[in-house]
């Protein structure tokens, strides 16, 4: 009956009023409801663990990856197979989150202008690929993809990857001293380009 009284101390028309302690309220259900969520992954392997056959990216594979990300390619590729029968038909084996232990940030995600880009690892050559960048039309004719010409003259700067590889392994990436001082020489001398294609062919190759 006290939960009825005005009087009471913490009656639902005091919260209901009170737009401040209604709001405090409804933050605090939304956090406790989140942590029961999201802690326990923390501590599960199938989230937590590389799956078998998932290794960290190469040098050039790196240097790749941060140029889809400055691109903003993961505004119309997803990289997330969702679990359904219309997904793995044409996708291929639905996304783990083992295949991206290694990823800062992942690129999970459901925007889908274009396709899929989870497993496109090994689908087409890399000659396809730098058609397909330089010009999208040319190997999909119905494609509104602007094309990235740019990348095939723009040369990648050798002095980064070192520092980004040590960046990640402070977070847990597994990459060696010897790794870190052979990343330099790995991509002397290659484009935005062949890391772009290096990027995209090394994607969802792990499960198939």
């Amino acid at each position: 009956m006290s939960s009825n009284n005005p009087g009471s101390g913490f009656s639902h028309q005091k919260i209901e009023t009170n737009n401040f302690l209604m709001i405090v309220l409804i933050l605090l259900v939304i956090a406790v409801g989140g942590l029961v969520e999201i802690v326990p992954l923390f501590f599960q392997k199938s989230t937590t663990e590389a799956v078998q056959g998932v290794q960290p990216l190469t040098p050039l594979q790196l240097a790749g990856r941060d140029i889809y990300v400055r691109e903003g390619c993961y505004n119309c590729h997803s990289q997330m197979i969702r679990p359904f029968r219309a997904e793995t038909l044409r996708y291929g084996h639905y996304s783990v989150a083992g295949e991206f232990v290694y990823d800062h940030p992942f690129q999970w995600g459901s925007k889908r202008t274009g396709p899929d880009l989870h497993r496109v690892g090994g689908k087409y050559s890399d000659e396809w690929h730098r058609i397909h960048l330089n010009n999208p039309r040319d190997v999909v004719p119905e494609s509104n993809m602007p094309a990235y010409g740019w990348l095939e003259k723009t040369p990648l700067d050798a002095t980064q990857s070192a520092t980004h590889m040590t960046a990640l392994r402070r977070v847990g990436v597994p990459y060696t001293d010897e790794q870190i001082a052979a990343a330099a020489v790995e991509v002397k001398g290659k484009t935005e380009m062949d890391a772009m294609v290096a990027y995209l062919q090394s994607l969802g190759l792990a499960l198939k």
